[in-house]
């Protein structure tokens, strides 16, 4: 076997013995070179008999971008059945977005797999990102760090909407040599016309010559995430509706990048953000804990209340939609709540607002401003949702959709403080 296929043959196997329990893992599919590979060494490995708890399905996200992409389903499909492997199609319809086509159609693609792979009964979803997407993002995430986002690149594992891991075997793997293998094989792969149009981000990058890999690795990123995770762990206190740090904690924050890191993921997950605060923002807070003032600045949707005795955090009540779920149905709340409406009528969720004037028991500064951003929830017909501990669940916004296997120690972390059960562990690991 030459060493392309060996690399290929290699990471497959590597995959499959890291599963100690039976396991249904679904094939993200598209039909090119990266996927088809991914797809056809696993199918031969499991074909062997070596697997006998490793059982697989494959998925085909159809984006309907091009006039021929459900014959291009079509054909993956007949790829799968000619390897006995069971075959699904999930497919984008409607309206599609004429500007951040590919951040929707990657979003999309996201959605449908999960709810696929949640249907086939799948532990976990396998996509075949390879080293050449990895050294890509890495220089795409450099070409932003100007504005906070980080030199990172792909984690080998992200668990999808809180509920599947989405796990990537070819991290480490070339394009080149997943081509040499399928060769080697007499497979062929449709190549995607898309790949070669520099309208798009990633094709921009991936036509340039002599690009490096550069970037963090992700034992570096893991050892950050524990480090905030301690610092969070070590000095926030939940109060009610706000989240509070002692005076001395403001100094750690200044003085450490992974406490630093773990306050703005606080203030993200406080303001619904999926991102943390931008440079600018960033900055901006820094200033204002440095000049040692005691007073608030908001930044991300979130109040910094700092007194003498801390630093108090809450979600400025401003900008609060009031959002109404209909029955049987779910929806995500100003990014911070979770809301599914078990009952039999409608109900309204908007901020308490000045009615927590009357609930606020005594309370005064920030605990009383934090009340008025909280939750209440009412039925439609007016009547007040006595408890509703059945139908609304706080999230850790930064991690609700993806979350990279580096930074599980800070996402539990947030969990905590939260009150909410720890998010589920790879499950191979």
């Amino acid at each position: 076997m030459a060493r392309a296929e060996q690399s290929v043959v290699a990471a497959a196997g590597h995959l499959l013995d890291s599963f100690k329990r039976p396991a249904r893992l679904l094939i993200a599919i598209s039909g090119g070179s990266d996927s088809t590979g991914l797809f056809v060494a696993l199918a031969t490995l499991c074909a062997t008999g070596r697997y006998p708890g490793i059982s697989l399905v494959a998925c085909t996200i159809d984006h309907a971008l091009r006039q021929d992409s459900s014959e291009e389903a079509a054909a993956v499909a007949a790829l799968c059945a000619r390897y006995g492997i069971p075959h699904i199609t999930r497919r984008w319809d409607g309206d599609k977005p004429e500007t951040g086509l590919q951040a929707a159609a990657r979003d999309k693609r996201y959605d449908l797999l999960v709810e696929a792979a949640t249907e086939a009964g799948a532990d976990a979803v396998l996509s075949a990102h390879t080293r050449d997407d990895q050294n890509e993002t890495v220089a795409m995430r450099a070409e932003r760090s100007a504005e906070g986002v980080g030199l990172s690149g792909m984690a080998d594992a992200v668990l999808l909407q809180g509920s599947i891991w989405l796990l990537r075997p070819f991290l480490s793997v070339d394009r080149g040599d997943i081509r040499a293998f399928l060769a080697a094989r007499g497979e062929t792969w449709i190549d995607d016309p898309s790949n070669l149009n520099p309208r798009f981000e990633r094709v921009r990058i991936r036509q340039r010559e002599g690009r490096a890999e550069r970037g963090r690795e992700a034992g570096d990123r893991l050892a950050l995430s524990e480090r905030a995770a301690a610092f969070l762990a070590r000095n926030v206190v939940r109060d009610d509706a706000a989240f509070v740090l002692d005076a001395g904690s403001i100094d750690i924050a200044l003085s450490d990048p992974a406490a630093w890191r773990g306050l703005l993921m606080l203030a993200a997950m406080i303001g619904g953000r999926i991102h943390m605060l931008e440079t600018a923002s960033a900055e901006r807070l820094r200033i204002f804990f440095a000049s040692g003032r005691l007073s608030r600045l908001t930044a991300g949707r979130v109040v910094f209340d700092r007194r003498r005795d801390g630093l108090s955090l809450y979600r400025e009540c401003r900008g609060i939609e009031t959002m109404t779920v209909q029955a049987g149905a779910s929806a995500v709340w100003d990014g911070r709540y979770h809301v599914t409406n078990t009952a039999h009528q409608a109900i309204v969720i908007r901020a308490a607002g000045n009615e927590a004037n009357d609930e606020g028991e005594g309370r005064r500064g920030p605990a009383l401003r934090a009340l008025k951003a909280m939750p209440r929830l009412k039925f439609e017909d007016g009547a007040t949702v006595a408890d509703d501990t059945g139908f609304i669940q706080a999230v850790v916004a930064p991690y609700r959709l993806f979350l990279p296997r580096f930074d599980l120690p800070l996402a539990n972390a947030l969990a905590a403080i939260l009150g909410n059960p720890a998010f589920p562990s790879p499950p191979n690991e």
